[in-house]
């Protein structure tokens, strides 16, 4: 029964990746974390969280490939956001190794929160940028510090960058297809590095059978058999969501997180 679980979630991370760019963080955490504490137990937050960077970095990298192909990225927001987010990446990674689960799990269900208000509160994510000409530029802020705060952030929840760089990209004038289309090449980085310390820098008592580190080979596998195939369907119709109702959309399915999260911690 938990292989259909993970089987099917990662079916729904194929459509997250291509639809938000999520490379599916904010699917494999919570799915990963309720299996292994409904079985082993041991390091649930920690293994869910490691899992989900290595699966990232297969779904980001493939669905990247896709995006290519289809026109959407633009070279002069990926550079030199992407080295910087790299760097940070490390350094959440890192700290996240010498965090105790709870401080994970509280974290992650906090950052969600903040992050839905203020897409809701703040103007510019929900507006229509289907025929948008404001397109601006990054800033050397947005494009250093903005980036080495967002890998760390992403490498620490094991979230990826997306749920930082869509808004970011988005308020800076970019339609929702072609924002969500450049996270999944700016979560490489932090899915890559993530992983490796993960799964190099993982305490020795951590070590359990199946795994790599903190990362859970075994849900990795079936995660993937169910998000790649997904991901080479779903880019077909990912041009075609009305801009807005994209937007919406991606608002809503951090919500479901959000309530999923939420009722894991107090279960």
């Amino acid at each position: 029964m938990f292989a259909l679980i993970l089987l099917g979630s990662g079916c729904l991370t194929g459509v997250t990746t291509v639809l938000f760019g999520f490379g599916g963080g904010f699917i494999t955490v919570p799915v990963v974390f309720a299996v292994v504490a409904a079985t082993t137990g041991a390091d649930a937050m920690h293994t869910a969280v490691a899992t989900s960077t290595a699966v990232m970095v297969v779904n980001a990298s493939w669905a990247t490939v896709t995006q290519i192909r289809s026109g959407r990225l633009r070279r002069e927001y990926l550079h030199p956001l992407i080295t910087f987010i790299a760097v940070g990446s490390a350094l959440g990674a890192l700290a996240a190794n010498s965090a105790s689960d709870t401080v994970l799990h509280v974290l992650f269900i906090a950052y969600l929160a903040v992050t839905v208000v203020d897409s809701v509160v703040r103007r510019g994510f929900t507006d229509d940028r289907s025929r948008s000409e404001e397109v601006r530029p990054l800033s050397r802020f947005a494009s250093t510090a903005g980036g080495v705060g967002i890998g760390a952030v992403a490498s620490f929840l094991g979230v990826g960058g997306s749920v930082m760089t869509v808004p970011l990209l988005r308020r800076r004038g970019l339609p929702m297809a072609e924002a969500a289309a450049m996270a999944n090449p700016l979560s490489v980085p932090v899915a890559l590095v993530g992983t490796l310390v993960y799964a190099l820098g993982a305490r020795p008592e951590a070590h359990h059978p199946g795994q790599v580190g903190y990362v859970n080979l075994v849900a990795a596998a079936a995660l993937l058999c169910g998000s790649l195939p997904t991901i080479a369907i779903t880019r077909r119709v990912a041009g075609r969501v009305p801009d807005r109702v994209h937007a919406i959309a991606y608002v809503g399915f951090l919500v479901l997180v959000l309530v999923a999260m939420t009722i894991t911690a107090v279960v």
